[in-house]
This record gives C-alpha cells, sequence and structure tokens, in this order.
C-alpha cells in the first residue's frame, strides 16, 4: 500500500536524513554540536510524521516506512 505523501513531510525527512550525513566528517567537538542540529530537524520531522499519520488516520509506522523509503530510495523518473 502505497501512502501519497505531502512535499513539506518529504522535504523534513530530506533535511534530517542531511544534517545527519554532516556527522560523518567532524571530530568529537563538532560532532556533539552537530548531533544536536541533527536530532532537532529529527524530532521535528518525526513530530510531522505523527501528526500527518493522526489526521489522515493512517498508522505512523507505515507513514514513516513510506517516507524513509520515499526520501532514501525514490523511485526512477519516467521518460
Amino acid at each position: 500500500m502505497a501512502i501519497e505523501l505531502p512535499d513539506d513531510l518529504i522535504e523534513l525527512q530530506r533535511a534530517a536524513d542531511e544534517e545527519g550525513r554532516k556527522l560523518e566528517h567532524l571530530d568529537n567537538g563538532e560532532r556533539e554540536k552537530q548531533r544536536k542540529v541533527w536530532f532537532d530537524a529529527a524530532a521535528k520531522a518525526q513530530a510531522a510524521v505523527t501528526a500527518y499519520a493522526e489526521e489522515q488516520g493512517l498508522n505512523r509506522y507505515d507513514v514513516e516506512k513510506q517516507l524513509r523509503q520515499d526520501v532514501r530510495h525514490p523511485p526512477a523518473p519516467q521518460e
């Protein structure tokens, strides 16, 4: 069952993923600061997932799964 997700939800997840990727190349001091930025972005995305699922009467875990699939493994563009 594919769920059609709104663009703002997809953008929140993309932003959280991007902040998480920034952790890879930092030293300990910078990493702690970036971890907070990443955590805040991820928490914002998760809150939006929960709110969207409740508004639409959907299972939050299904919404989150679809969101991560859409963001991390988007379908190939149609020609």
